[in-house]
């Protein structure tokens, strides 16, 4: 595939993000769903509507029990497998709803929005299905397979901005402005009521997969699924507790309820679907009351849960859906314990470059790969009695850096940096404790701990 889309607004290309910038300088986006004077609201009867319409186009995701995690954590926990859709994300519930309450004149001049991905990926796919022209705006950067994805579901790709997050205005005023120069219909995304009816299908299912359920945990970004599915479960069941999880390098819903308004809050996040730059005020006024808990979660323990999520429940899914997992591991929800929950794996897209980091951070909290500085001998032999030593601890050698230069002191030295694979804390802690009796100057890195 060839990676550089142009841009094309009204018939006319552009090769670049300033010219497109100076075309939409002016241009101020005022969303015609989210009024902060008067928020929308939705109904339990529009979350009804939305699961019987869409309910031959979506998935029927599993809830399933975890019999290992349940018993590592002392509840009966549930997952909720929103990862298996279609494109992957729980995103399509709402965009394929909100595309099926449009107008049928609108249904045929087609819609354009902007996001990062998932919701691109929904737009994308339910355009096809339901025959209605999409065109999304994606950021510059946004994953090759991502935009790949799209243009196979035949939707128009705009690329612009280096970050969805950071140029959340840029891009939603280009949106605007190829909405009215093209006569196509402005879908905003955020914070669209029948996108937040349609995520509340999920706390359907839910309810009717899982008996006698104490709690469910959600990932909160714009607060769309939170808002959507806690107003079904807690109608429903109002005694259900509904925890909320989000990033704490990107506490926007939080923020948001404290300020009581919509806010600015952009930042990245292993969790990027969350990493929204605002919370929406339909979301806000939906949920409010109905959340009984909301904590957030370090970058650390986000990435011990993917990695625990793929190793225990053959399940690769990204930071935003992992976030439920990693409040649980992280005992941010202990008062949880013996109660029968569900989290929500929300979504499985994740860059498979980032996969790979984020398994190695992963395993660094778990304990599992390390890194270490030691100042051995440089004389024939000295290196390779390092090697035996660490081989006999039972650890395996996975890089080793040598540097001589710049090292003060004996000349007949070398510091050696060490990145080795262990089998968790216990064990390096026995390696270090080795390695210090041998040497008198090795050093281990402090890493960040989760408890669980």
């Amino acid at each position: 595939m060839d990676s550089s889309v142009e841009y094309s607004v009204d018939g006319k290309s552009s090769s670049s993000s300033s010219d497109m910038s100076e075309i939409i300088s002016a241009i101020e986006f005022v969303d015609p769903v989210c009024d902060p004077s008067n928020p929308r609201l939705i109904k339990f009867s529009d979350i009804s509507t939305a699961a019987f319409n869409i309910r031959n186009g979506i998935a029927r995701t599993p809830t399933v029990k975890s019999n290992r995690l349940s018993s590592m954590f002392g509840m009966e926990l549930f997952l909720k497998k929103e990862h298996l859709q279609a494109t992957g994300s729980f995103k399509e519930r709402g965009a394929r709803f909100a595309l099926l309450r449009l107008k049928p004149q609108e249904r045929e001049i087609g819609v354009v929005a902007a996001s990062a991905g998932n919701h691109a990926l929904a737009l994308a796919l339910h355009g096809q299905s339901l025959e209605i022209p999409v065109t999304v705006v994606m950021p510059e950067f946004a994953p090759l397979m991502k935009i790949s994805s799209c243009q196979t579901y035949g939707a128009n790709v705009i690329l612009h901005g280096k970050d969805i997050q950071k140029d959340s205005n840029i891009s939603m005023d280009l949106v605007c402005f190829y909405s009215s120069k093209n006569k196509i219909v402005l879908f905003y995304i955020l914070d669209n009521p029948d996108v937040i009816a349609g995520q509340g299908t999920i706390g359907l299912e839910i309810l009717e997969q899982v008996d006698n359920l104490d709690a469910v945990i959600i990932p909160v970004g714009g607060g769309g699924l939170i808002a959507g599915i806690a107003l079904a479960l807690k109608t429903l069941k109002p005694e259900i507790q509904i925890i909320g999880v989000e990033s704490d390098v990107c506490p926007s819903f939080r923020n948001a309820m404290v300020h009581k308004e919509e806010v600015m809050h952009p930042e990245s996040s292993l969790a990027d679907g969350l990493a929204v730059p605002t919370v929406g005020y339909n979301a806000l006024k939906i949920a409010d009351g109905l959340i009984d808990h909301l904590v957030s979660v370090c970058e650390e323990s986000i990435a011990l849960a993917i990695l625990r999520l793929i190793e225990i429940e053959k399940s690769v899914v990204e930071g935003a859906g992992a976030v439920g997992l990693a409040a649980i591991l992280s005992g941010k929800v202990d008062f949880l314990k013996g109660k029968r929950v569900v989290t929500i794996l929300t979504g499985g897209n994740i860059d498979t470059t980032v996969l790979g980091r984020t398994i190695e951070r992963g395993l660094a909290v778990d304990g599992r790969l390390i890194k270490f500085d030691v100042v051995v001998s440089d004389r024939p032999g000295g290196i390779a009695e390092l090697t035996t030593h660490i081989a006999r601890a039972g650890a395996s050698i996975k890089d080793m850096f040598h540097e001589r230069a710049w090292l003060a002191g004996n000349v007949f030295s070398v510091s050696v940096r060490v990145v080795a694979e262990t089998r968790g804390h216990e064990h390096v802690k026995e390696l270090q404790e080795l390695l210090s009796n041998k040497y008198a100057q090795v050093s281990f890195p402090n890493v960040r701990t989760i408890e669980n």
